[in-house]
């Protein structure tokens, strides 16, 4: 999967549960083993691997930025977000390009899995310790019949702090 365009006008995050419809319809993917979501009306596209522009003086989370179309992403690396252990990108690897609060970020993941429909009543609020990651960015889980998916609150996992850094990095290389 090299681009995933939005269906909705409106890309901006939306809460988990909050949509009209009794489903969801999520982008899943790998960080360190475990597998996550995130709402598909904050997706823009999901990209292969490139080149990142490494920012000096910004937080150790963000990787850098890219050059997308003319316009200058910044990109942080999902398991320095969340503590995980470090490795070395692979083939699989993906940046997966979100809009949240009107500005357009990307994070890296190891590898995305597919676009996945479930049902809003099989998504359980998120537990005090859910995985290796903060609870604060976890909008719920999904319980399926085979595995657990980490639904992600795009809002809270680039709360103001990190768009800040993040801002900033954009605007050193533009």
């Amino acid at each position: 999967m090299n681009t995933l365009e939005s269906h909705a006008a409106d890309t901006a995050s939306v809460r988990m549960g909050e949509a009209g419809s009794g489903q969801l319809q999520l982008v899943t993917f790998d960080v360190a083993g475990e597998e996550f979501a995130v709402d598909i009306l904050a997706v823009r596209e999901i990209n292969r691997m490139m080149s990142l522009t490494r920012v000096p003086n910004c937080p150790p989370e963000v990787e850098g930025v890219i050059n997308l179309r003319g316009k200058i992403i910044p990109v942080i690396d999902l398991r320095r977000r969340f503590g995980m252990d470090q490795t070395e990108h692979s083939q699989d690897s993906r940046i997966v390009v979100v809009e949240v609060n009107e500005r357009v970020v990307g994070f890296i993941v190891d590898r995305v899995h597919e676009v996945l429909r479930i049902e809003k009543s099989i998504v359980e609020p998120a537990p005090e310790m859910v995985c290796s990651i903060d609870s604060d960015f976890i909008a719920g889980v999904g319980k399926l019949q085979d595995r657990l998916v980490i639904l992600l609150d795009v809002a809270k996992l680039f709360a103001d702090g990190v768009m800040k850094s993040l801002d900033a990095a954009a605007s050193r290389v533009a």
